[in-house]
C-alpha cells in the first residue's frame, strides 16, 4: 500500500491530466461526428461513440495494469516483445483482413487490432534498450546499421501490407537520433533530399542540380570563409549553360538532343576541376560537396522513375493535389476539399455542438478517424481548434521535460521516441486536414477513433509515466 502510494506521489499529473483532456476531447468530438439521432445515448455500442467508450475504459485499465508492473520489466522484455509484434506484422500478411486497400487488420468479430500501432511501441522499446547499452556509441558504422535493422524490419512488413501512413511514422524516430547525436550532415542530408524529390516533381530536373550546386557552393564557401573561388565556380558552372544552350542554339535555331545532360557533363567537369583546386589548397570538405552534388544528381533524375512506377496511383494523386499540379475536388482532393470547407466555415468560435452542417451531413469521409480535427475546427472554430492544437503542444512541452530529467539512458531514449511519434501524428495529421501535409492516413493521438491506435498511444505514454515515476529509486 505504502509503494502504491509512492507512486501515486510521483507520476507526472500535469501529463495524465492533459491526456485525459485528449481522450474526452476524442470522445466527444466522435460523438458529433456520427451522430445518430435515433441512437443518442453515448454509450451505445451499435455507434461509434459507444465503442469508444469501451476503447477508452479498456486503455485506462491497460494505463493502471502499466503502472502496477515492475518498472525493470520493460527493459528487460525489450527486445521479446519486439519480436513479438514483428511476428505479428508478418503474420498479418497472411491471414490479416484487407481494410481500405491495406492488409493490416486481425478482425474477430467485433475486436479489431492493427500490429502497426503496436509495432511503434515495440521499436521504441528496442531502440531504448538497443542504444541505452553501455559503450553504445552512436556514431560507430556498427551501430549505424543495428539502429537501421531495428527500425527497417517492421516498416518493411507494414509496406508490405500497404499501409505507407504508418510505415512513415518511424521515419520521426530521426528526432531522437538528433538528440542523442546523430551527425547534423545526416539530418540535413535527409531533409533536403526530400526538397529535392519535391521540387523534382515540379521543376525540371536541370532546375534542381543548379540548385543543389549553389547550396553546395555555398556551404563550402561558408564553412571555408572562400566566397570568392565559390562564386567563381559557380559562374563557370552555370553562365556557359544559359548562354550556349538556352540562349545562342535557339537564336541559331540549333536543335540538340537532351540539352540537360549538356548541364550535367559541364557540372561534373566543374566538380573534378574543383577537386583538383580543393586537393591542393587543402579543401577537406569538398569531397562532401562533390558527394552531396551526385547524389542530388542521381536523386533528380530518378523521381520520374520512382513516381510514376513505385508509387501508387491514389499517392501520386495525393501528392500532385497537395502541390497544386492537378485539381480533382470529386476524386483524391475530396476529402480535404471538404475538410478546409468544414474548419473554414466554424468561424471564430464555431456553429456550436452538434450544429456543424459539414459533419452533420457526411460530406468529410473519414471524419471520425482520420480527419477528425475538421470536427472540432467546424464546430468549435478557430478558438476550439487552437485550444485542442495548444493542449497538444502542452504535452510535448512536458515530454521534452520528463525526458531530460532522466538518469537512464534508456528511459531518456525512450522518452525521445515517445515525443517524436505523438509529434509526427499531431503535426501530419492536421496538417493533412488543412491542406498542408498529404493525405497519408494515420491518426491523431487520443482523438481520433479505434481500440488500436488509442492503445497503442496509451501504453507509449504510461510506460514512460511508469518509468519517470522511478526515476528517484
Amino acid at each position: 500500500m505504502r509503494e502504491n502510494h509512492n507512486l501515486i506521489n510521483k507520476l507526472d499529473w500535469a501529463t495524465i491530466g492533459i491526456y485525459l483532456l485528449l481522450v474526452l476531447v476524442g470522445w466527444i468530438s466522435i460523438y458529433a461526428a456520427v451522430y445518430n439521432e435515433t441512437s443518442r445515448n453515448i454509450f451505445d455500442l451499435s455507434q461509434r461513440y459507444g465503442m469508444q467508450a469501451i476503447w477508452i475504459a479498456s486503455a485506462l485499465f491497460l494505463a493502471i495494469i502499466i503502472l502496477l508492473v515492475d518498472a525493470k520489466f520493460y527493459p528487460v522484455f525489450a527486445y521479446i516483445l519486439y519480436a513479438g509484434v514483428t511476428l505479428l506484422l508478418a503474420l498479418v500478411l497472411v491471414i490479416g483482413t484487407e481494410v481500405n486497400g491495406s492488409r493490416s487488420w486481425f478482425i474477430i468479430g467485433p475486436f479489431r487490432l492493427q500490429p502497426a500501432e503496436l509495432a511503434k511501441v515495440a521499436t521504441a522499446l528496442a531502440l531504448a534498450r538497443l542504444m541505452g547499452a553501455q559503450g553504445f556509441i552512436l556514431k560507430r558504422k556498427q551501430a549505424i546499421f543495428k539502429i537501421t535493422l531495428t527500425v527497417g524490419l517492421p516498416v518493411l512488413f507494414i509496406f508490405l501490407q500497404h499501409d505507407t501512413g504508418s510505415a512513415l511514422v518511424f521515419g520521426s524516430f530521426l528526432i531522437m537520433l538528433y538528440r542523442e547525436g546523430l551527425s547534423g550532415w545526416i539530418v540535413n542530408a535527409i531533409i533536403f533530399a526530400a526538397i529535392i524529390f519535391i521540387l523534382s516533381i515540379l521543376w525540371q530536373p536541370v532546375a534542381v542540380l543548379m540548385l543543389s550546386a549553389i547550396a553546395g557552393l555555398a556551404a563550402l564557401a561558408v564553412r571555408q570563409r572562400k566566397t570568392l573561388p565559390a562564386i567563381t565556380a559557380a559562374t563557370a558552372i552555370f553562365v556557359p549553360y544559359f548562354i550556349i544552350v538556352k540562349k545562342l542554339f535557339p537564336a541559331l535555331d540549333i536543335r540538340i538532343p537532351h540539352p540537360d545532360y549538356i548541364f550535367l557533363v559541364i557540372c561534373i567537369a566543374m566538380m573534378i576541376i574543383g577537386a583538383i583546386y580543393a586537393g591542393r589548397r587543402k579543401l577537406r570538405y569538398f569531397r562532401y560537396i562533390c558527394c552531396f552534388f551526385i547524389g542530388s544528381a542521381a536523386l533528380a533524375y530518378s523521381v520520374d522513375y520512382v513516381f510514376g512506377n513505385i508509387l501508387q496511383p491514389h499517392q501520386r494523386d495525393r501528392i500532385e493535389n497537395l502541390l497544386g499540379l492537378k485539381e480533382d475536388l470529386q476524386g483524391t482532393g475530396y476529402n480535404v476539399h471538404q475538410s478546409m470547407i468544414a474548419i473554414g466555415s466554424g468561424g471564430l468560435s464555431g456553429k456550436g455542438f452538434l450544429q456543424g452542417t459539414q459533419t452533420k451531413y457526411n460530406f468529410v469521409p473519414e471524419q471520425s478517424t482520420d480527419f477528425i480535427f475538421c470536427t472540432i475546427g467546424e464546430e468549435w472554430g478557430f478558438l476550439g481548434a487552437l485550444a485542442t492544437v495548444s493542449a497538444y503542444l502542452l504535452l510535448l512541452i512536458r515530454l521534452v521535460i520528463i525526458a531530460e530529467r532522466q538518469k537512464d539512458a534508456f528511459a531518456r531514449i525512450y522518452a525521445y521516441c515517445v515525443l517524436s511519434i505523438l509529434f509526427f501524428h499531431f503535426s501530419i495529421n492536421i496538417g493533412m486536414t488543412v491542406g498542408l501535409a498529404p493525405v497519408v492516413g494515420i491518426p491523431l493521438p487520443f482523438i481520433s477513433y479505434g481500440g488500436s491506435s488509442l492503445w497503442a498511444f496509451t501504453i507509449l505514454l504510461f510506460i514512460l509515466l511508469k518509468l519517470d515515476a522511478v526515476r528517484w529509486d
